[in-house]
């Protein structure tokens, strides 16, 4: 049995020109998934034939005979042929066994893709392609790895934006790949090729939901309650209950940073809190200093209760109610002294 492939090795064999006659996409990184996809297009097809040589199937639509016969037609006035399958899940044990044959001799003209969404498709087409070393998994992004995935972004796109700058745009939208691509197409829009700093990250950022929710966080990790609370009743008054879970995720995501970072610093290994996280210098000294704020127990106990919210949220509690009470709860200690709020 094989192995699967890293989605940038197959990003190394294209700009090699050893991109295999096919191969299947799979797992639950829908965002990287599809980018590789876009620029596997991209270089395998000319502009001008494009039209005639890319066909698209799904699979809960389509025959594999439909299928086959796309794959084994020769490209038009042009060196390659892709033919993409979609929904490849929908396919049975028996259909998937008809591709078998052609995967043993496949027209090398065509590249022949496979996607699922499905994390955890199985069956005897992952199995051969898997076989032959043309499976490819695409995982979520580690969070150490998203400002070295931001900053090839960046690079593709041609913008001059410093790593200092990736950090703070990770630090303000969090891990959704999505929203971290469409805001560094904002800054590419914006500045072209001039250089991109913290200063800019921040004033093109400044009016998001994302910047919103990073002023929440701040505001909750340095248990600020009048303020977390002014900051979350604009964001729900501006982006209603779209915005709940993201503010549940975000908190989540810093508080485990914090505790991260706490445990870090009680072993003794401050100095390497950078590295093993993946963050910037300056971003880590802000994580230390906020997290001389919490003890372990409240970091415990907080999680618990971001659970506990989550939890009712997704049966089906009010969001502004659920959320007024978390954030009382992630500041007790100053809400004793200092809150009061009235609902609107």
């Amino acid at each position: 049995m094989g192995r699967d492939l890293s989605p940038e090795i197959i990003l190394t064999n294209l700009e090699a020109s050893k991109l295999p006659p096919y191969s299947l996409f799979y797992g639950p990184s829908e965002f990287l998934k599809e980018n590789l996809i876009s620029k596997l297009k991209r270089s395998l097809l000319e502009s001008a034939t494009a039209e005639f040589n890319l066909q698209i199937f799904y699979a809960d639509e389509s025959t594999p005979e439909e299928v086959l016969e796309a794959a084994r037609s020769l490209p038009f006035m042009s060196e390659r042929r892709v033919v993409i399958v979609r929904r490849t899940e929908s396919y049975k044990k028996k259909d998937q066994e008809k591709f078998l044959p052609y995967l043993d001799a496949p027209v090398t003209s065509t590249f022949l893709l496979f996607v699922t969404s499905s994390a955890e498709f199985h069956g005897p087409l992952l199995s051969s392609i898997r076989k032959a070393g043309y499976s490819v998994y695409f995982a979520p992004l580690k969070e150490n790895r998203v400002v070295p995935w931001l900053r090839s972004m960046a690079k593709d796109m041609e913008l001059n934006i410093s790593p200092q700058a990736c950090a703070y745009l990770h630090q303000i939208v969090g891990n959704s790949l999505m929203e971290l691509h469409a805001e560094l197409e904002k800054l590419s829009i914006r500045y072209g090729d001039s250089a991109v700093g913290i200063a800019e990250v921040r004033e093109m950022a400044s009016k998001t939901r994302a910047h919103s929710i990073f002023e929440l966080v701040e505001s909750v990790t340095e248990k600020d309650c009048p303020g977390a609370l002014r900051v979350l009743h604009e964001l729900l008054a501006q982006e209603g209950k779209d915005s709940v879970l993201a503010v549940v995720g975000m908190l989540n995501r810093q508080l485990r940073l914090l505790w991260q970072v706490k445990s870090m610093k009680g072993e003794g290994k401050e100095a390497n809190i950078p590295e093993a996280l993946g963050i910037p210098p300056f971003i880590a000294r802000k994580l230390i200093n906020q997290a001389d704020e919490w003890t372990r127990d409240e970091l415990r106990k907080f999680l618990e209760s971001l659970y506990m919210a989550d939890s009712a949220l997704k049966s089906g509690s009010r969001g502004d109610i659920t959320l007024d009470y978390l954030i009382v709860s992630l500041c007790r200690e100053k809400a004793q002294e200092e809150i009061w709020f009235t609902r609107r």
